[in-house]
């Protein structure tokens, strides 16, 4: 017990540290600063924010593990990447909408590896794998329970975020992120058809794992391959 405690004590102070980084690279005094880094580097403070909530459960700990390994690799990705060529002065509408954005795709990104996670985990079962590793799997329901969790969070997320885009954002095809929204808005009706098969018709396993995974595939292509045209081909900087 008193282990796990300073575990959570390490983790609860670098989350703090990460968060204050994080509010002063963005929000610098010229206006809103955003790059690949910076948002690989709010999923990672969002997957160690997931970690420590699932690990209040014991069975979810080796999970939790995992998930704050993968943290620390996006804070070393996030340091090497360069800034944006110049600031983007936003209305408050639009920071919100953009943080928001940040927010959902994060959460997304920690059941993508919940997914991950209970696919190996499934796959393992079925090919009757017994081992001691096994420890470090939660008895596949809970982890199930976790993804569909989260998936419900990131859907309402999202939801709020493509919504506040279409209010707050103006002239989308002058800012080439229309594609970005479609692509947002393809995956907001996976996501939401998921949950729904998950309600009304108990799906779960592979068919459930897939289907999260494709969502998120597509979710990816809009947000990231965005930034990826904005700010390494058109030399911008956009949310």
């Amino acid at each position: 017990m008193l282990l796990l405690s300073v575990g959570y004590l390490a983790a609860a102070i670098g989350l703090a540290w990460h968060l204050w980084m994080l509010y002063l690279l963005i929000l610098v005094p010229q206006g809103t600063q955003l790059t690949i880094g910076t948002t690989v580097s709010v999923i990672g403070l969002e997957l160690v924010l997931v970690a420590m909530l699932s690990g209040i459960e014991k069975s979810l700990r080796g999970l939790s593990g995992g998930m704050l390994l993968l943290a620390g690799i996006t804070g070393i990705m996030a340091s090497g990447n360069t800034p944006p060529h110049e600031t983007t002065v936003m209305t408050m509408q639009v920071q919100s909408h953009i943080l928001i954005s940040l927010f959902s795709y994060g959460l997304l990104t920690a059941g993508a590896i919940v997914a991950i996670y209970a696919l190996i985990q499934e796959t393992r079962l079925q090919a009757g794998m017994f081992s001691p590793i096994n420890q470090l799997f939660a008895p596949l329901e809970t982890t199930e329970k976790l993804l569909f969790a989260i998936t419900s969070g990131g859907f309402l997320s999202l939801i709020i975020a493509v919504s506040s885009g279409f209010a707050f954002v103006e002239n989308l095809f002058a800012q080439h992120l229309v594609h970005k929204t479609v692509l947002s808005l393809f995956a907001l009706g996976i996501f939401g058809t998921l949950l729904t098969g998950r309600k009304f018709f108990g799906w779960r396993g592979k068919r459930a794992i897939y289907l999260y995974l494709g969502g998120f595939v597509i979710l990816c292509l809009g947000y990231f391959g965005s930034r990826y045209i904005l700010e390494e081909i058109l030399g911008r900087s956009w949310g």
